[in-house]
């Protein structure tokens, strides 16, 4: 998904600061696009928080009924330096990418595109799609692999059902102390640094407790709740920061039951400029990839960002602040 604000977020967040061992990020809405856009809870970038390992950018939207909202239209748009992570609740979008890859995006599926050193793509609702909800996510890509090819994975994990819940892990494993596991749930799909994420649920009244690695750093994004995070009660649409240094959490779900997302890494150690849709080091390195893009618009030349098929106009990048962007975390 693009990130479509006018402003976007880079230019409002500050350094990462050192807190509590758990912090409750309430999300921001955020408006995408024009006067019938989507509008998606963003809880990554937040002012103080840029990172959760690679985990940069969480946004999360509906239950949203698309004759309402007008469903997801987002025309060719490039990215750089970044994974996204689609994974959908409900609904259906259809996936274009200057790779060649053409795909769909369903519950419970994974597509992951690596946008290396440049990609574009557009992502359509279906006309079959009467509700979308899910969470759009990205990961930085670390300096050393921040240049590699664009690629696209698709995979579907296989739910584990728990006692009191059920487990579906995307990227990297999650341990659970569960009589019925013999060892961690794991993804085969590619990262770039060790990360985690996953669908949970919770049965209502249920206690699940997760083992941790102390070297990481936690997220817990609640879908529906509340959900009891350790000892600090997070309400729907918040996000739960776990510092690094702890080896195990209970997640405990009210009498509605609760689903989450679960994301983790160990601390991200770059500095990062993250604007509109590119991610890279420095204030210039953006402007360049802007002004590419912006080629691509213009002419249609096949820049860095590639070229396909779509029946519309590629996305215009908005203007640049009338201040240098400075890296964060």
């Amino acid at each position: 998904m693009s990130n479509l604000e006018i402003a976007p977020a880079e230019v409002e967040c500050g350094a990462d600061q050192p807190g509590p061992a758990l912090e409750v990020i309430a999300p921001r809405e955020v408006p995408l696009g024009g006067p019938r856009a989507m509008t998606v809870r963003r809880t990554l970038p937040a002012r103080g928080r840029t990172t959760i390992g690679a985990w940069c950018f969480a946004d999360h939207y509906g239950p949203d009924a698309v004759a309402q909202s007008g469903g997801m239209v987002v025309p060719p748009h490039p990215h750089t330096g970044l994974q996204t992570v689609s994974w959908l609740f409900t609904g259906e979008i259809e996936h274009r990418d200057s790779t060649g890859v053409h795909a769909m995006v369903r519950p419970g599926e994974l597509n992951l595109m690596t946008a290396g050193q440049g990609v574009s793509h557009s992502e359509v609702s279906t006309p079959g799609a009467t509700t979308l909800h899910g969470v759009q996510l990205w990961t930085v890509l670390p300096d050393g692999s921040r240049a590699v090819e664009p690629g696209f994975e698709h995979y579907v994990p296989e739910p584990v059902d728990l006692v009191g819940g059920r487990l579906a892990v995307f990227l990297g494993q999650v341990d659970v102390d569960d009589p019925g596991l013999d060892g961690p749930v794991s993804s085969s799909v590619t990262t770039y640094t060790p990360l985690l994420g996953a669908e949970l649920t919770v049965q209502p009244g249920a206690v699940i407790t997760l083992r941790l690695d102390p070297t990481f750093e936690h997220g817990v994004l609640v879908d529906g709740g509340p959900v009891s995070v350790g000892p600090e009660q997070v309400g729907a649409h918040d996000l739960a920061y776990l510092a690094p240094g702890q080896e195990s959490v209970e997640l405990r779900a009210g009498e509605h039951g609760a689903r989450v997302i679960l994301l983790g890494g160990p601390p991200f150690g770059e500095q990062i400029v993250m604007w509109w849709n590119f991610i890279g080091r420095t204030h210039d390195e953006v402007e360049a990839f802007r002004a590419e893009w912006q080629e691509r618009v213009a002419s249609g030349a096949d820049t860095r960002f590639g070229i396909f098929d779509y029946d519309g106009d590629p996305l215009p990048a908005p203007s640049l602040p009338g201040v240098r962007l400075k890296p964060r975390g």
